[in-house]
């Protein structure tokens, strides 16, 4: 198992790490809020924005050992306003282009600083 750690997504709010990987090929990473990597503060208040930074951040940890957006084999979307789903679908669709992992989306009550949504992936290479 290795602790991923890297500067491309923001640091830690508290006792985990930004990605594991196993040496069984997957790579799990703990779910990324809109946070600039240099400051920790939110990017925007706009939710495309928001989805933007933490798909960029993802891509960032994934990339740190060599693994793409095509890697993903799931994700999940925690948002916390429903109305939001077809904006981050758009910048979603983006990141991903035609691969199309499995995923969940859920709305949920609060997320950490009050931001729009979370996105946390599994990944596998072979």
């Amino acid at each position: 198992m290795k602790i991923i750690k890297t500067n491309k997504a923001p640091a830690a709010l508290g006792p985990y790490s930004a990605g594991i990987r196993l040496n069984n090929g997957f790579l799990f990473t703990s779910g990324q809020v809109p946070l600039d990597p240099i400051t920790g503060n939110v990017v925007s208040e706009d939710v495309r924005e928001q989805a933007e930074r933490s798909l960029l951040s993802i891509e960032g940890i994934l990339s740190e050992e060599s693994y793409k957006m095509s890697d993903v084999v799931k994700t999940t979307v925690f948002i916390s306003d429903m109305n939001d789903f077809a904006a981050i679908n758009e910048v979603y669709a983006k990141h991903f282009g035609d691969h199309k992992p499995a995923r969940s989306c859920v709305q949920v009550a609060k997320l950490p600083k009050n931001v729009k949504l979370e996105i946390e992936v599994i990944a596998y290479k072979g």
